[in-house]
């Protein structure tokens, strides 16, 4: 086997400027897969970031039923103090669970007494919001960032439009889940920039004046938000608790709970979706150029060889060890080309990474590209060039290790 290795190196070496040029092209296909993966990952996961760490959270358990009716914000499907106490017990129970924000989520109108309009507030404990979305602070633009009872926190388009300025006393006025009407006068304690998806363009005021909003006899929650340590075991914890809450039954017998992970609950999952598609197509790419340029440099080579294999075949060579002559070549430019590429993308990575390009997406600014490739996806991307290397190299190699010797000593 090392005097085959030997050989194959040596006729790739006889051929210098092909196998520099076919080796080049490998390089620039697994070059551009590494630096798309790179940079469509740190894309993906800070908007990912953004998104759960701003307002959604990694999971949220409603009642069942909610989310079917989350645009009406239902008070009828908030879960009840009993159900609200299994759930924090199921959490508290699971290690991987960093956070937990209790919201009480109600749809209302908003009264600069000059003008009104309607809004969306979340009713939240300010200390377990901040831990469990931490980036929810950076989102207030305007004010202290902190929500504090008798104060609420507005979006900045409700600010614009009402002319509502931190420090105004405004009224909310809500409908109680038993039709009765409440208002309450509160002051403006901050003003939210406006995010991407569900939650994005709602205010926020402490659950304490929520409860006296809606005038509660005792507390209900509309959801409960979750902030795992490892974001990386999204879909394990939700699998466990997911699995856990459907044991838990009302009196017909029926599941209390749903639970569901951001990508259920955020329309970004779709453009994650495209990406990951995109991706995909990205590695079709590299495996069609990887595939044509050694077939064809090995078909070149097996023609312009004729009369060496014929020799190499007459003096007793078996043709399976010519089959695997041709096919070590093609391996070597795969390796050859994946070792190239894989070095040049890397640097092109930090490149990117010491440049720090920014970027906006939707009312979010100043993000910083931080493109990094993961161990997973360079050896899967060098497995997929040699292998595809070694399969363009075949068809080549069994026509060489196929010829006659006769016939082959006879070609011009």
């Amino acid at each position: 086997m090392h005097n085959l290795f030997k050989i194959a190196f040596r006729n790739l070496m006889r051929y210098k400027r092909r196998t520099l040029l076919t080796a080049s092209l490998v390089a620039i296909g697994v070059i551009f897969v590494l630096v798309f993966v790179g940079v469509s990952g740190s894309f993906k996961n800070m908007i990912i970031g953004q998104i759960t760490g701003s307002m959604l959270g990694d999971i949220q358990i409603h009642r069942k039923g909610y989310v079917a009716s989350i645009e009406n914000l239902p008070l009828t499907l908030n879960m009840k103090p009993q159900a609200v106490a299994r759930v924090e017990k199921a959490l508290k129970e699971m290690p991987d669970v960093a956070a937990y924000s209790e919201r009480i989520k109600f749809g209302g109108m908003f009264s600069t007494f000059a003008e009104t309009t309607n809004v969306r507030l979340n009713g939240v404990y300010p200390e377990m919001e901040m831990n469990t979305v931490p980036l929810l602070s950076s989102r207030i633009v305007e004010g202290e960032k902190i929500i504090k009872k008798g104060e609420i926190l507005i979006p900045e388009l409700l600010a614009k439009g009402m002319k509502a300025k931190v420090g105004d006393t405004v009224v909310v006025i809500a409908t109680n889940k038993d039709g009765s009407v409440n208002g309450k006068q509160l002051r403006v304690g901050g003003i939210l920039e406006s995010a991407t998806g569900p939650g994005g363009r709602d205010g926020y005021v402490h659950i304490e004046d929520a409860v006296e909003i809606l005038r509660m006899d005792e507390m209900e929650i509309s959801e409960i938000a979750v902030r795992l340590k490892d974001f990386g075991k999204l879909h394990s914890v939700f699998a466990k608790l997911d699995a856990g809450l459907s044991q838990e039954h009302n009196k017909e017998g029926k599941p209390i709970f749903e639970v569901h992970t951001w990508e259920a609950l955020s329309p970004f999952f779709n453009i994650a979706q495209m990406i990951d598609l995109m991706t995909l197509f990205i590695k079709i790419m590299l495996i069609a150029i990887v595939l044509v340029s050694v077939m064809n440099v090995m078909i070149m080579a097996v023609y312009e060889r004729i009369r060496e294999i014929g020799t190499i075949a007459a003096i007793g060579t078996l043709p399976g060890k010519i089959l695997t002559m041709f096919v070590i070549e093609g391996f070597s430019l795969g390796i050859l080309g994946a070792a190239v590429g894989t070095a040049v993308g890397l640097i092109v990575v930090f490149a990117l990474n010491v440049a720090k390009i920014t970027f906006s997406f939707a009312r979010q600014t100043g993000l910083v590209l931080s493109p990094t490739i993961g161990l997973f996806d360079i050896l899967i991307t060098c497995l997929i060039v040699i292998v595809v290397a070694v399969l363009g190299s075949l068809q080549p190699a069994l026509k060489a290790s196929r010829m006659e010797p006769i016939e082959a000593l006879r070609h011009v």
